[in-house]
This record gives C-alpha cells, structure tokens and sequence, in this order.
C-alpha cells in the first residue's frame, strides 16, 4: 500500500539518452559513529546493506551493471515500473519501506531547453539515484559530497540534502542562460529584426513556461518533504530543506521577470512598428492631399467639350500650371504651419 504526493509533469520533450557515454555504477558506503566512508565494488554491496553502513548507489540504467545492481536492492515493482516509463516531473511518493522521489533536472543544449527524470530512492540503509543520462547536479554531488559529510553530516539524510542543494545550483544556473536569452533576443528587437526573432520570441516563451512547470511542483515537494515526519528523513534535516523553498521561490520571481522583459520587448517592437507605419501614412497622406485638387483639374480639363473657353487663351498652359504650383505650394505651407509635414 502506498500513498503518493504528485505535481502535475510539465509537458516537454524527454530525452531518452542524455549527454556523455553511460557512466558505470558509483557505490559508497557511509558510517556516521565514527565517520568513514568508502567506494564499493558490486560484490561488496550486499554485506554493506547488513553490516550497519548505509550505502549510496548512483546508477545509470544505460550501463550493463545496473540491471544487476538493482536486484540486490529488492525495490518494490511499482517504483521500477514509474521510474521506466515516468516523464520529467517532480514528485514524491511514500511507501512503506521507503521514500521514493521523481526529480527534474534542467539543461540547455545550443539555446535548447531538456528535462531529465532522476529518480531517488530513500530506504533505511540505501539512497538510489537512478538516470538516463549523466546529470550535472549528480555529477557536482558526487565531487563535494565527502566534505561535507566530514564536517557537518549526521544522519544519512545529508545526501538527501546534497542532491537538492545541486539540483538547485542548477536551476540558479539555467535560470541565468535565460536572463542571457532574453537580453539577447531584446538586443536583436532594437536592431533590424528579422522574421526569425520571432520565432526565437516564441520558442524562448514556451521554454520560461516549461521551466516554471519544473519549479512549481519542485517547490511543493520540497514542502512536504520538510513539513511532514517521516522515518528515513531525520528532523534535523526538513529545515535545511525548508530553506530551500525560499531559492525557489526568488527563481521564480526572476522567472517571472524574464517573462515581463520579453512581453514588454515585444509590445515595444511592436509600437515602433506601429509608429513607422503611421509616419508612412501620413506621408502618404500629404501626396494624397497635394495631388487632389490637381487631379480635379486635370480632371475638368481633361474633358472633351467643344466649349472650353480656356483652351483658346494663348497662355492657357502657363495658367494651369501657375495655378496648379500654386495650390501645392499653398498646401504645403499650410500643412508645415500645422506640422503636418
């Protein structure tokens, strides 16, 4: 029996293999009284799961090991089955003899926005992270892990800890490729814009939504992970966690302020364009208003009557022109003094 906590995925393409070739299992063992902590080969883990360390074990389900890695733990089918066909969404789910935990991780690839689902398993002697791919957050824990361990850490929920706090690094880090982004795109809108910005406009818009898809539920987890008890997450540890909502919340303010800029950018473009179109109809309008009153006289002369007594002045074409200079001349002054040319 189980009960489960879910956010709502974020609708997004899922890369089903990540970056970097498949890396092999990373097994470390940890003992708290006194502090020591060792790298495993696969064939010391189930003596480390009894003998009173508590082991952590990264897995990349690419690798030919994993399969048989994750046979030694015994995990409950409906973790292994979510974790294999689970989109990008983070989540937490409680069962009875562990904790089970969907993280989403964030990269850009050449201005692409991806998602990666890291699954994480919490038991009383086990913490799982399980991948499709080599996810920097993973990586950065797995390089700072062992000070902190050393100096500060004393329940195995440190790692717990350890993986949000570089998860969140990570989403400090893509929230500033964005920032990089918009003010790029906003440079391109005040130079020469060519059609392709707007697509550019278009693609970056869905990415800042896609991405506040991912915060949103990593915020409420993170709620409930340091709200409510529970039996593999010591009590010392759910208000570290806890502080890490306010982190989330500030990328969210500055994801939302992204948004703005890119909005505002885009209204602005758009009343220049508006602005230079008005001032090529108000042009247009002046020749309009020139050329009227001559095109009516080209229009009366124009006419085939016999009687037309202009036509037998000797400077009858002097005078229309005189006349017609004279109108435009008339008009344009009188359009100046208006500032309307």
């Amino acid at each position: 029996m189980t009960e489960q906590v879910l956010e709502g995925p974020p609708s997004r393409r899922r890369e089903p293999r990540g970056p970097g070739l498949p890396q092999a299992p990373f097994l470390v063992a940890f003992r708290f009284e006194p502090k020591s902590e060792r790298r495993l080969e696969r064939e010391e883990l189930r003596t480390a799961l009894t003998d009173g360390s508590f082991v952590w074990l990264d897995l990349d389900v690419r690798h030919p090991e994993a399969a048989a890695v994750l046979k030694e733990l015994a995990l409950d089918s409906d973790i292994l089955e979510d974790a294999e066909g689970g989109e990008p969404a983070t989540q937490v789910a409680r069962y009875e003899h562990s904790l089970h935990l969907a993280l989403t991780a964030c990269r850009m690839q050449a201005a692409d926005f991806h998602l990666d689902r890291v699954d994480v398993v919490v038991a009383q002697h086990f913490l799982l992270t399980l991948h499709r791919s080599s996810p920097h957050f993973i990586r950065l824990t797995k390089r700072n892990y062992r000070d902190d361990f050393l100096r500060f850490a004393k329940s195995p929920s440190f790692l717990l800890y350890e993986l949000w706090d570089h998860l969140l690094e990570d989403y400090l880090s893509v929230q500033k490729l964005f920032e990089e982004r918009v003010e790029h795109v906003q440079a391109e809108l005040t130079q020469n814009a060519e059609d392709a910005v707007f697509g550019k406009i278009s693609a970056l818009g869905s990415d800042l939504l896609h991405f506040r898809k991912v915060l949103l539920p990593a915020r409420s987890v993170l709620a409930e992970l340091s709200t409510r008890k529970s039996p593999f997450i010591s009590e010392a540890t759910q208000p570290f966690l806890g502080n890490m909502i306010g982190t989330v919340e500030r990328v969210l303010q500055d994801l939302l302020v992204d948004r703005d800029i890119l909005s505002e950018s885009l209204n602005l473009y758009m009343s220049f364009v508006g602005h230079r179109t008005n001032r090529v109809m108000n042009r247009l309008t002046v020749v309009s208003v020139i050329f009227l009153p001559l095109t009516f006289l080209c229009g009366v002369y124009g006419m085939n009557f016999e009687v037309l007594p202009e036509t037998k002045w000797d400077h009858g074409y002097l005078f229309f022109w005189i006349t017609a200079l004279g109108i435009a001349l008339s008009l344009v002054v009188y359009m100046r003094k208006k500032e309307l040319l």
